[in-house]
């Protein structure tokens, strides 16, 4: 097997990995959701969210890991790397927006949008 075969092999397992956190993530926090609303949960849709923001965000991590090593060591060609580059941006907002989702908070602040840090 040559390296690049190898690299290309590395980044669709990887790739499949990725789409497999996203489905098995969704699956499971409806699963959760479902058993959460059945047995009266408070806060189930709110918990949901959050647990399929998580499994969106590694899923996402995944994807992008796989898109680098493909474009880095199989592709690089200036057009695949401005498309990476591409790729890269948007997954940066996406896991921006979803941390907000999930968190409150954008990743860089200690405390929640709108609550003041208690004192003592």
């Amino acid at each position: 097997m040559e390296f690049s075969e190898g690299v290309e092999l590395a980044g669709k397992v990887i790739d499949t990995a990725g789409v497999a956190v996203l489905v098995i993530g969704a699956v499971v926090a409806a699963i959760r959701a479902a058993q959460g609303a059945r047995t009266h949960q408070p806060d189930v849709y709110r918990r949901f969210r959050q647990q399929l923001g998580r499994s969106i965000l590694l899923g996402l991590e995944l994807l992008v890991a796989a898109d680098i090593i493909r474009t880095v060591a199989v592709t690089p060609t200036l057009a695949s790397v401005l498309v990476l580059s591409l790729i890269v941006a948007i997954r940066t907002f996406l896991s921006f927006s979803l941390e907000l989702e999930i968190t409150g908070r954008w990743p860089w602040q200690k405390t929640p949008v709108g609550s003041e840090p208690s004192e003592g």
